[in-house]
């Protein structure tokens, strides 16, 4: 029989419209007495959800992690409750057996014995920081697809601007090509007054290469694609003042990051955005390797390793740290780093050699963070 850890608790199933909520109290000889109730999401009903297990004297409360229906049921009882989130799979019922009522004592019960895998949760400033960088993170990409699109449009348009300078778009290349768009018969005149000195390509190469065969299809597609991508610009422009702000208490933490080889002031900021900055949150620096998805995975049976490759998890923080590896192992200001990754990649190839490189990148900043220090990879 189970040990009973928590003697009031609450489990709550998380819906979209409604939360149904389960109180169980468990008394001195080992009997549990339930109490249920069904609230619905707005944001009084919560507050009276709240009020209720304040009266009941129930603080500690588990619930699952629905899509995103959790976080503003989460955000109001976490200022009076001990709140617990935890996966879905951790607290998943039988099958055939489901309803929400069922659910709910589930969670109660499973939480009560302490049998519930709790989710890592930061503090809400922390929250707020990881939702605009997350955002940002989305936004390049989507520019990164703009981008894509217009290369793809000069192309079909036999324009080879991309052979004659290094960034199709920077400032002399696009306003160029915003020039172009407007008038296709430009001369060397034109273009001229719009070049850099230290443009290495001559103004005929210039002219030469915008010399292509435009249709009207491929100039409208291109001409939105530039104001999407100027507008996408501005987005990141504001999101990112917003994250300054949100970072100015953190100064330290992220002056201590940028000793690391590979890390970047954004990469910094993206890492405390995703993992904050107490790291007496994870039980040692192992654990938050497993975190992040950068250790193999244990599938054992009948002593046979069925399995060792990494985990899904850490779908943010892991390709930014594989970035950061591949950025520390050209950092020739700390040769330690190349040696280990040329060792592995001899042994394991490039792929293995990188994670592991990443993920004495994420030991690194663990213990950084925790310490204080600054990063010396001969100690």
């Amino acid at each position: 029989m189970f040990k009973t850890i928590y003697k009031n608790c609450a489990g709550i199933d998380v819906h979209k419209r409604h939360i149904v909520v389960r109180i169980a109290k468990t008394n001195e000889h080992d009997v549990t007495e339930y109490q249920l109730k069904t609230f619905s999401t707005f944001t009084d009903d919560l507050i009276e959800c709240r009020n209720w297990l304040i009266d009941n004297d129930t603080l500690d409360v588990c619930m699952e992690s629905t899509g995103k229906y959790w976080i503003p049921v989460y955000n109001i009882l976490e200022e009076k409750c001990r709140c617990v989130l935890s996966h879905p799979k951790y607290v998943r019922t039988i099958k055939g057996k489901k309803t929400d009522k069922k659910d709910s004592i589930w969670i109660a019960d499973m939480f009560k014995h302490g049998l519930v895998e709790p989710s890592f949760m930061p503090p809400a400033d922390i929250r707020q920081l990881r939702d605009l960088v997350r955002y940002r993170n989305k936004l390049v990409n989507i520019r990164s697809g703009e981008k894509n699109r217009f290369q793809n449009s000069l192309t079909m348009s036999n324009v080879q601007i991309a052979n004659v300078v290094t960034d199709v778009f920077g400032k002399t290349s696009q306003s160029i090509l915003k020039l172009m768009l407007s008038n296709p018969n430009l001369t060397l005149d034109d273009i001229t007054p719009l070049l850099r000195k230290n443009l290495k390509s001559s103004p005929e190469e210039i002219l030469k290469s915008i010399n292509g065969n435009f249709d009207e299809s491929q100039s409208s597609k291109m001409s939105v694609c530039l104001k999407h991508y100027d507008s996408i610009n501005e987005c990141i422009d504001l999101i990112e003042q917003q994250v300054l702000k949100l970072t100015v208490k953190y100064t330290e933490e992220l002056n201590l990051l940028l000793t690391i080889p590979g890390v970047n002031e954004t990469s910094a900021i993206f890492i405390i955005a995703e993992i904050g900055t107490n790291m007496n949150t994870f039980i040692d620096d192992k654990h938050l390797c497993s975190w992040a998805g950068l250790t193999p995975r244990c599938n054992e049976s009948a002593k046979k390793k069925k399995s060792v490759k990494i985990t899904k998890a850490g779908i943010y923080i892991k390709p930014l740290l594989v970035q950061c590896a591949l950025c520390a192992i050209k950092d020739k200001s700390c040769p330690y780093i190349k040696a280990r990754y040329e060792s592995l990649k001899r042994r394991r190839g490039h792929k293995k050699a990188i994670i592991a490189i990443a993920r004495l990148l994420l030991t690194s900043i663990y213990h950084i963070l925790l310490t204080g220090e600054v990063f010396d990879y001969q100690r």
